[in-house]
């Protein structure tokens, strides 16, 4: 693989969470960079059947999960995502070789989709026509559709591929003091597979919202974002941050993995 030439892709890299609490935000997420080689590349040079419309990914670990016993991490990409670019076979991170808990000596990186389509100690790739029945395709990892997916004739549970909008309030950290009529710079970062158009910010616990200003897209890397605020009263605050997605989308109040970011802080 390394006598190849080697691709770099900078990517937000986020866990979905629990499985068997999809609606539980975790919020466990980094931007990082990947280097390997690109798999559409490779897949060009050997050639793929016309009838293969998912790549499946097998990784070495397996185990008990949910009491299900599995030989394989198995995981499945539908092979139009491809055409979107930055899928890797890895083997380094942030310019180092891959160390052994992040998948070493190779994994598949998948930029824009959850970090558990991202198969870690990766040993075998096929293709296929439909997708895995695996447990972690089938049961696991999938989210049942609401009420205007099943009117548009689109299966009753979806597959936790593409990366939903959301955003993290970094600063003012959870429980800080700030200064009465002092000036703050709220700011944190925002990310989807489809980009970032804007950030709504509100100062008192989602009542009302103000746009932040947010940064272009740079590749899949996450974006900036910042408002300034000034507070007027003592006492608790609670500072919201809602991403809207290029698409319309936006972070919903609760209910699921990507809930709206709430930071209580201390007007002093």
């Amino acid at each position: 693989m390394k006598a190849r030439p080697k691709k770099t892709i900078e990517t937000v890299h986020q866990c979905c969470g629990s499985p068997l609490e999809p609606t539980v935000p975790t919020r466990r997420v980094a931007n990082v960079c990947w280097g390997g080689v690109d798999l559409a590349e490779l897949l060009n040079e050997i050639g793929v059947d016309a009838n293969a419309r998912f790549l499946w990914s097998y990784g070495l670990d397996g185990g008990e999960f949910a009491g299900t016993s599995c030989d394989w991490y198995l995981k499945d990409l539908p092979l139009e995502r491809l055409s979107a670019g930055g899928v890797l076979i890895a083997y380094e991170l942030n310019g180092a070789p891959l160390p052994a808990e992040h998948g070493f000596p190779a994994r598949l990186v998948v930029p824009g989709y959850y970090g558990t389509n991202s198969v870690k100690w990766l040993w075998r790739l096929q293709l296929a026509a439909r997708r895995a029945d695996g447990l972690f395709t089938t049961t696991l990892y999938n989210d049942a559709s609401d009420a205007r997916d099943l009117a548009a004739g689109l299966p009753p549970r979806r597959p936790v591929w593409a990366l939903a909008p959301e955003s993290i309030i970094v600063a003012p950290a959870p429980d800080a003091a700030v200064a009465l009529h002092e000036p703050v710079e709220i700011w944190g970062w925002a990310w989807s597979f489809r980009g970032i158009a804007g950030v709504q910010v509100s100062t008192d616990g989602g009542i009302n919202y103000r746009h932040a200003t947010l940064e272009p897209r740079r590749g899949w890397a996450w974006q900036p974002f910042s408002l300034q605020w000034r507070p007027s009263h003592r006492g608790v605050a609670q500072l919201c941050a809602r991403a809207i997605e290029a698409g319309g989308a936006a972070q919903p109040v609760e209910g699921a993995r990507n809930a709206i970011h709430t930071v209580r802080v201390m007007v002093e």
